[in-house]
């Protein structure tokens, strides 16, 4: 059986406090990292002096905005497993040796991904990230999808995937969920594994004004502009469980 490497990629911005933590867990991990990757969207603080300090690997992004960050990670990594975390996930100790024994089995153009768990803010907004943003992206964009959508602070592909849809990703615009762009452009043949057991932690921050949580929403409503511009959702759906029903 094929023994993995695993990339692990952090696009970031100005976040030195939030990357120093990550990269510290990253460094604890039961199943280490062959590579991390931080790619750094013209950070002005301390972020390659912290990416110095750790020993990782930091390449430079010029073009604004999460989707060409995170895609110019996902290129240069050289895993056969290539993981994703937001600066301020916070991946328990046995992580990336779940992500492996998961990926390690599972088809070559398969990805896998879990929930975050919401630490910071109050309780309230605690509950409302889990079960409100998260429960209706898991479940709403699940449906649309007719697949479980990979959620970008807690996710993972083989890198067979991600060379398949690398060239039909969104990079040049920085209202679009990246996370959501990646599970559109997934074809019939190419899966999600979700699994509610692999958790990391995740910043509420998001939801912690009005402004953030704004920006949020619009950023979904051009994601979606984006995506069904080019294939109606009901109509991806309906082709995704006609080609499920083809292979029985």
């Amino acid at each position: 059986m094929e023994v993995p490497t695993v990339s692990v990629v952090i696009p970031t911005r100005n976040d030195g406090p939030e990357l120093k933590v990550c990269l510290a867990m990253l460094a604890g991990q039961t199943r280490p990292a062959d590579e991390i990757i931080v790619v750094d969207n013209s950070s002005s603080d301390d972020t390659a002096a912290i990416c110095a300090a750790a020993g990782v690997n930091r390449i430079s992004v010029d073009l604004p905005g999460i989707p060409a960050t995170a895609a110019a990670g996902f290129d240069a990594a050289a895993g056969t497993i290539i993981a994703r975390l937001d600066t301020d996930s916070r991946p328990p100790r046995d992580w990336l040796e779940h992500v492996e024994r998961i990926l390690r089995t599972a088809g070559a153009r398969t990805a896998v991904t879990g929930p975050g768990d919401f630490y910071g803010g109050n309780a309230l907004v605690r509950w409302a990230g889990r079960h409100v943003f998260l429960g209706a992206y898991f479940s709403v964009i699940g449906f649309l999808l007719g697949h479980p959508p990979v959620y970008g602070s807690n996710f993972a592909l083989r890198r067979e995937l991600w060379a398949a849809i690398r060239a039909s990703v969104v990079r040049d615009n920085d209202l679009v969920h990246d996370d959501l762009d990646i599970s559109y452009r997934l074809r019939s043949d190419m899966g999600v594994v979700y699994d509610p057991t692999l958790k990391v932690g995740v910043s509420a921050r998001p939801f912690a004004s009005w402004s953030s949580f704004r920006r949020r929403i619009v950023m979904s409503l051009v994601t979606f502009r984006v995506e069904f511009r080019d294939e109606p959702p009901l109509r991806r759906r309906r082709d995704r469980v006609r080609w499920r029903r083809e292979q029985l």
